[in-house]
């Protein structure tokens, strides 16, 4: 029997699953890949820098999930409508096992920085592959039902007031991650007050039709 090795950790700015971008490429915060001692060696990275985005196969290491179910129901299709599992992205799968394609920003220190990632903090990764647009990119590609609201970003009305708590290099990446709406694909509530973690914030907000509304932003382990 196989058993695979944890190469490395991922450090991100999202401590929980609730609110990580359900894709990667969604939001353009950046990330580290931290490689594990065994494999911290500039020689297994020697041409890496050459490419501008790579493959992070990875493990679901917060999925509670311990029991196989043939279908699952896509937060995309608002929680109702049940597909098979394998033709989503659910990490209720056989093998618990991410894939996501990021944006290469550079190497240092024996580390990966990254963007674009959705891999919650401390994110066990089993391999990482160079991504090949030569044979990878498939331009006409049919998304089926991920394609209807792939687009749809929500505008968000983030006081000025509130917004100033936010670190200056933290706040486009926290607006473009509220702006793909955090919330489960079934909740619709426009009156419930949700809450999302990000970095060192927790970030209060409600959604009522297409705008998003920030109303309170609290400093975690303050």
């Amino acid at each position: 029997m196989f058993t695979p090795e944890v190469i490395a950790k991922i450090q991100s700015d999202y401590p929980s699953k609730f609110g990580v971008p359900r894709q990667s490429g969604l939001v353009k915060a950046y990330s580290r890949v931290v490689f594990e001692k065994p494999y911290r060696v500039k020689e297994a990275l020697r041409g890496l820098e050459e490419f501008s985005h790579i493959w992070i196969i990875w493990y679901f290491h917060k999925n509670e999930s311990v029991r196989f179910s043939p279908t699952v129901r896509p937060p995309k299709l608002g929680g109702n409508k049940r597909v098979g599992v394998f033709a989503t992205r659910s990490p209720n799968r056989p093998n618990p096992i991410g894939l996501s394609l990021v944006k290469l920003i550079g190497i240092k220190d024996g580390s990966l920085i990254i963007e674009g990632g959705d891999m919650v903090d401390g994110t066990p990764v089993l391999d990482i592959k160079p991504y090949l647009p030569y044979v990878e990119s498939v331009p006409n590609a049919n998304g089926s039902f991920t394609e209807e609201k792939s687009k749809v970003r929500l505008y968000v009305d983030f006081p000025p007031v509130l917004l100033y708590k936010i670190d200056e290099n933290h706040r486009e990446s926290l607006i473009e991650l509220l702006s793909i709406d955090p919330r489960p694909g079934y909740v619709q509530d426009s009156v419930r007050e949700h809450g999302v973690t990000f970095s060192d914030y927790n970030i209060k907000f409600k959604v009522d039709g297409e705008t998003l509304t920030v109303t309170g932003v609290e400093l975690l382990n303050d």
